[in-house]
């Protein structure tokens, strides 16, 4: 007796399908799945046993083969036992499973259908491929609901799924999630942070465009308070995005079951210990890291100089590419990691080098080392150079109420709005995402604007990069204040935030020698 079964299988965020074919045949009992399957998939034999017996169904006594097709695809984790389970049952003659349909699942010794990671891009590959009907673990009938035309059950239990086959008591499908379903969570808002005004207008620049920066002031200026806020001012997920972000977390097992679209841009902040693995992503079969699940929101490094040089260091290529390509002998797997990255630290170990009233008590050579912790090339990818001064008394005990969230969000939206028209026939998202061969085109200058822009970039010896990113800045400044042409005014005020690097890093390297 042979049937067979569609499922599917992950790599990474590359679904493929997955036919799991049986053949029951007269011989010694056994039961073997073939087709490339890891332990996780192996140990799905004793937990499918279990779970026919719970059902009151006797394990066929003869030879049993399980064939997991493709056979040259290498099939991993729990997701297929629902289907073997399936598979069996279908090749008893007890249930007939519809060809357009797809099953995915763990099932647990009692029959309970438990939730699997990567639902949602493996419900997009199956919509691709010509599947109308899923059947998926009841926690992940709604990330699975999110693509819209398929017909998804939620299934709790094997013998809930045996009875909607066979006609007895069918299950309700669930209905389509779209992006206004989901409610936002609580962001903490910028009319929190008393002072610091020069701080928050940098930070709405680098809002409006979509560009990297970074914080340096003494501690307890108000550097990490800024920077959580920042999610509170970027503007909101398309509905393109929204999937792209929700398919990273769907891998990485991080969806909310009762709210799995990530309707919020995405907020990350690990540790300075994080290893290289954790930041980029690795493993065995490699895991989404840090970089990735901050795709199409903000990555906030605090306490920069912390963290290892080698783990920086990774960070280069992705933020030029905007993805991270990670190569394993099971074969390579790229994740987009489309992010802003917001970093603060403070400019020597004690945090007081340049305080207007504190001195420093690290000592030259010791603040020296302590910068050189970052490296010009990692620093050079930082659009905006941000000081966080010192906040006063008065700003402190003021009760004059400070500009809210929505209100910055009003203007940063108005940005994207004229970048959006800008760019509408293009890939570019916004203006940090220019390409070097259409900066000439969207990044129009004066005569005297292209007059300062040179002097600038001969005084400072910019490099070609921070010339790019210079130009860029001064792109959204321009847009922040309407200007289809980039005047001189601008190029002073994107100047202002490249600044820091020389105020620090080098006189830290000519103290150190």
């Amino acid at each position: 007796m042979f049937a067979k079964v569609s499922s599917l299988g992950l790599f990474g965020l590359n679904a493929f399908p997955v036919d799991v074919e049986i053949n029951l045949s007269k011989g010694l009992p056994r039961f073997e799945i073939v087709g490339l399957a890891d332990a996780a998939v192996q140990e799905s034999r004793e937990r499918i046993k279990a779970a026919l017996y719970t059902c009151g169904i006797v394990f066929p006594s003869s030879n049993c083969i399980v064939n997991l097709a493709p056979a040259d695809k290498r099939k991993n984790g729990s997701m297929h036992d629902l289907a073997i389970f399936m598979a069996i049952l279908a090749a008893l003659g007890r249930v007939q499973v519809p060809e357009d349909a797809a099953i995915i699942g763990e099932v647990s010794l009692n029959g309970d259908v438990r939730p699997v990671n990567g639902v949602l891009p493996m419900t997009l590959t199956a919509k691709k491929r010509g599947i109308r009907t899923m059947y998926v673990p009841m926690d992940n009938a709604k990330e699975a609901a999110v693509v819209d035309g398929m017909t998804v059950y939620g299934v709790p239990d094997a013998k809930a799924l045996l009875s909607h086959l066979e006609g007895d008591t069918p299950l309700q499908p669930m209905q389509h999630i779209g992006l206004e379903q989901v409610a936002a969570p609580q962001i903490p808002d910028f009319s929190d942070v008393h002072g610091q005004n020069a701080a928050k207008h940098a930070l709405e620049i680098a809002a409006a465009g979509g560009h990297n920066a970074l914080l340096i002031g003494p501690p307890g200026s108000g550097k990490s308070m800024l920077a959580k806020r920042m999610p509170g001012i970027l503007p909101p997920l398309t509905f393109e995005e929204s999937i792209e972000t929700t398919m990273i977390h769907s891998v990485a097992g991080l969806l909310d079951a009762a709210h799995p679209l990530v309707t919020v841009r995405p907020f990350r902040s690990p540790h300075h210990t994080i290893s290289t693995a954790g930041l980029a992503g690795g493993g065995t079969v490699p895991h989404p890291g840090e970089i990735s699940l901050a795709h199409n929101g903000l990555l906030f490094l605090d306490e920069l100089a912390e963290f290892d040089r080698r783990t920086l260091e990774i960070l280069r290529q992705p933020l030029e590419d905007r993805e991270v390509t990670i190569s394993r002998a099971a074969g390579t797997i790229r994740y987009p990691c489309s992010i802003m990255l917001i970093a603060a630290m403070n400019p020597c170990p004690c945090g007081y080098l340049g305080h207007p009233t504190r001195p420093c008590t690290c000592g030259q050579r010791a603040a020296a080392q302590y910068l050189n912790r970052i490296s010009g090339p990692l620093l050079d990818r930082f659009d905006l150079h941000i000081e966080a001064a010192p906040v006063t008394f008065d700003d402190l005990s003021s009760q004059k109420p400070e500009e809210s969230s929505a209100e910055i969000r009003k203007r940063v939206i108005a940005a994207r709005e004229i970048q959006n028209q800008r760019f509408k026939d293009t890939k570019i998202t916004c203006n940090a995402r220019i390409t070097p061969d259409k900066l000439a085109k969207f990044c129009p200058l004066t005569d005297q604007a292209k007059a300062r822009l040179k002097a600038v970039f001969e005084k400072m010896g910019l490099s070609a990069r921070a010339y790019d990113r210079l130009l860029k800045v001064a792109r959204t400044v321009a847009d922040m204040q309407q200007s289809e042409v980039i005047e001189a005014q601008h190029i002073a005020e994107a100047v202002q935030y490249r600044t820091l690097d020389r105020k620090y890093w080098q006189v830290g390297s000519a103290d150190s020698r």
